[in-house]
């Protein structure tokens, strides 16, 4: 099965793949929030070559785990582009997916700069992975 994971923030949605066979989850890209919330072109052509069955949404909960105002948000974004989509939605916890998605891509050599248009896609495949390992019942749904 091909998952998508979104990184939703406010100004920028970062992207990846995963095909639950080889449990494996790759940065795609990262887009402007309002081409996905608005359903633009791009978007649409994003996820019909991508053909995913499902999206996993990063929910930022506090360090405590509990949900928060932003998780509320973050939610709202990703129910209503599940619905543009028709695909189903999955949360997983994203705490300290950037941070991680940071110290990689500096371990890489990367500036601060250059991780600028790659952190979120990078924290998508992050906790696309954890959601990953978390479901491995659905690898086993397709063998």
């Amino acid at each position: 099965m091909r998952v998508m994971g979104l990184d939703i923030g406010e100004k920028r949605i970062g992207v990846a793949v995963a095909n639950t066979t080889t449990g494996i989850a790759s940065p795609l890209r990262v887009m402007d929030a309002r081409e996905v919330l608005d359903n633009a072109r791009t978007w649409r052509m994003l996820v019909d070559d991508n053909e995913p069955e499902l999206l996993v949404c990063g929910l930022p909960k506090t360090m405590r785990g509990s949900v928060g105002q932003q998780a509320a948000r973050i939610r709202e974004r990703a129910e209503r582009i599940a619905q543009t989509c028709g695909l189903p939605v999955e949360f997983v916890d994203e705490r300290l997916s950037s941070a991680e998605a940071k110290r990689l891509l500096r371990e890489q050599g990367l500036s601060e700069r250059e991780m600028r248009g790659k952190i979120d896609s990078v924290a998508a495949s992050l906790f696309l992975e954890t959601w990953l390992a978390a479901n491995d019942g659905h690898k086993m749904e397709e063998q």
